[in-house]
C-alpha cells in the first residue's frame, strides 16, 4: 500500500506538478527536450557513470577490502532498487547487504560501513542549501527566496545535531553510554523485542566507527564532493543546453534543493518532489517556463532514471562475479577443527 502510494505520489508530481509549477504544459516542455543533441545526451550518460564511479571512493573508505569495481556494482545495484521503491533506503541496504556477504564481508563490517555512509550522506546534503546560500550572499544576491533560508536554517540546525551526536559517539565513551540509554528509553517504549539494548549496540559500534572514520575520513569526503560536483556539471549542462540562462550562483542553489529532497522517503528517491521543489526555484528566479521544466525533466532523466539500466547491469555483473563464504561462515568450520 505505502509503495503503491509513493509511486503514485511521484507519478502525480512529475505528471501534474512540474509543468504546473513551471507554468507551461507538456507539450512546451517536449519541444525543448527535442532539440537536446544526441552528443550532449551522450556526454551526460558519460558524467553519470563517472559521478557515480567518484562515490565508489566514499565505499571503499568506508569499507576496508572493498575496491573499486565492487563499490561500483554495489552502487549502481543498489541506486537502481532505491529509485523504484518508497523508502527505497531499506531496500538500497538490503542489496549491498546482500552483495557484501556474498563476497564475503561480515555484517559488522557492513552494518559499520551502512551507518558512517549514511551520515556522510546526510551532512553532505544538508551542507548544500547552506553554502548555496552563503554563495548567494557572498555574491551580493539580495534576492534570496525565503523557502532558501529556510532550508539553509533547516539544514544547519539539523546538521549540526547530527554531526554533535556523531562526533561525541567518537570521542568519548561517556558520551556514547549516555546517548544509548537514552537511546534505549524511547526505544525500549516502541519495541518491546530487542535482542540488545542500543546503549549495547552504540558501545559495540563505537570502535569500529571510530577506526573507519580515522583511516577512511578523506576518501569518503572526496568521493562525495566528486559526487556531487560531477552531478552539478550535469545540471549546468541541462540547463544550458535547454535555454536557462541564470547565474551560476542560483543555478547551484536550485540544485542544492533537489539534492537535500532526495532525501524525501515519500517517494522513491524523492522523485517527484525533487523535480517540483527545482522548477519552483528556477522560475521564481527568471528562467523561461518551458526551459525550466527541460532542464528538471532532462536532469532527472539521466540522473535518476538512467541509473536503473546501469543497476540492472549491476546485478549482471554481480552475478557473474567471484563469490566467497562470508567471514563468519569461514570461521566457525576452523573454530571446530580446531576443538577437535
Amino acid at each position: 500500500m505505502q509503495g503503491a502510494f509513493g509511486l503514485g505520489l511521484a507519478a502525480f508530481l512529475l505528471a501534474w506538478g512540474v509543468p504546473h509549477f513551471a507554468k507551461t504544459s507538456w507539450s512546451k516542455i517536449w519541444d525543448v527536450l527535442t532539440q537536446v543533441p544526441t552528443g550532449t545526451a551522450l556526454v551526460l550518460l558519460s558524467g553519470v557513470v563517472v559521478g557515480l564511479y567518484c562515490y565508489t571512493f566514499t565505499l571503499t573508505g568506508s569499507m576496508r577490502g572493498l575496491r573499486h569495481w565492487q563499490a561500483l556494482i554495489v552502487n549502481v545495484a543498489g541506486s537502481s532498487v532505491g529509485n523504484l521503491l518508497p523508502g527505497g533506503g531499506a531496500a538500497g541496504l538490503a542489496a549491498t547487504y546482500t552483495i557484501c556477504r556474498s563476497w564475503g564481508f561480515s555484517r559488522r563490517d557492513i552494518s559499520t560501513s551502512a551507518i558512517v555512509t549514511g551520515v556522510w550522506n546526510v551532512l553532505a546534503r544538508i551542507a548544500l542549501p547552506v553554502l548555496a546560500i552563503l554563495g548567494l550572499l557572498a555574491g551580493n544576491d539580495q534576492d534570496v527566496p525565503n523557502k532558501l533560508e529556510d532550508l539553509a536554517v533547516a539544514g544547519a540546525l539539523t546538521g549540526s545535531v547530527i554531526l554533535l551526536v556523531f562526533v561525541s559517539i567518537l570521542a568519548s565513551e561517556r558520551a556514547a553510554i549516555a546517548i544509548g540509554q537514552g537511546l534505549d528509553k524511547v526505544i525500549g517504549r516502541l519495541w518491546k523485542r530487542r535482542s540488545m539494548g542500543v546503549r549495547t549496540l552504540v558501545v559495540d559500534l563505537r570502535a569500529r566507527i571510530n577506526d573507519v572514520v580515522r583511516t577512511g575520513w578523506l576518501s569518503m569526503t572526496l568521493g562525495l564532493s566528486g559526487f556531487f560536483g560531477v552531478y552539478y556539471l550535469l545540471f549546468l549542462l541541462c540547463a544550458h543546453t535547454t535555454g536557462v540562462d541564470l547565474p551560476y550562483g542560483q543555478l547551484f542553489a536550485a540544485y542544492a534543493i533537489g539534492r537535500l529532497l532526495t532525501a524525501v522517503g515519500v517517494t522513491p528517491g524523492g522523485l517527484g518532489v525533487t523535480e517540483a521543489a527545482t522548477t519552483v526555484a528556477l522560475v521564481g528566479w527568471g528562467a523561461g517556463s518551458a526551459e525550466a521544466g527541460a532542464t528538471v525533466v532532462l536532469f532527472s532523466l539521466f540522473t535518476h532514471f538512467m541509473e536503473i539500466p546501469l543497476g540492472a547491469l549491476g546485478w549482471l555483473a554481480w552475478s557473474m562475479s567471484p563469490k566467497k563464504a562470508p567471514v563468519e561462515e569461514t570461521a566457525a568450520p576452523a573454530e571446530e577443527s580446531l576443538d577437535g
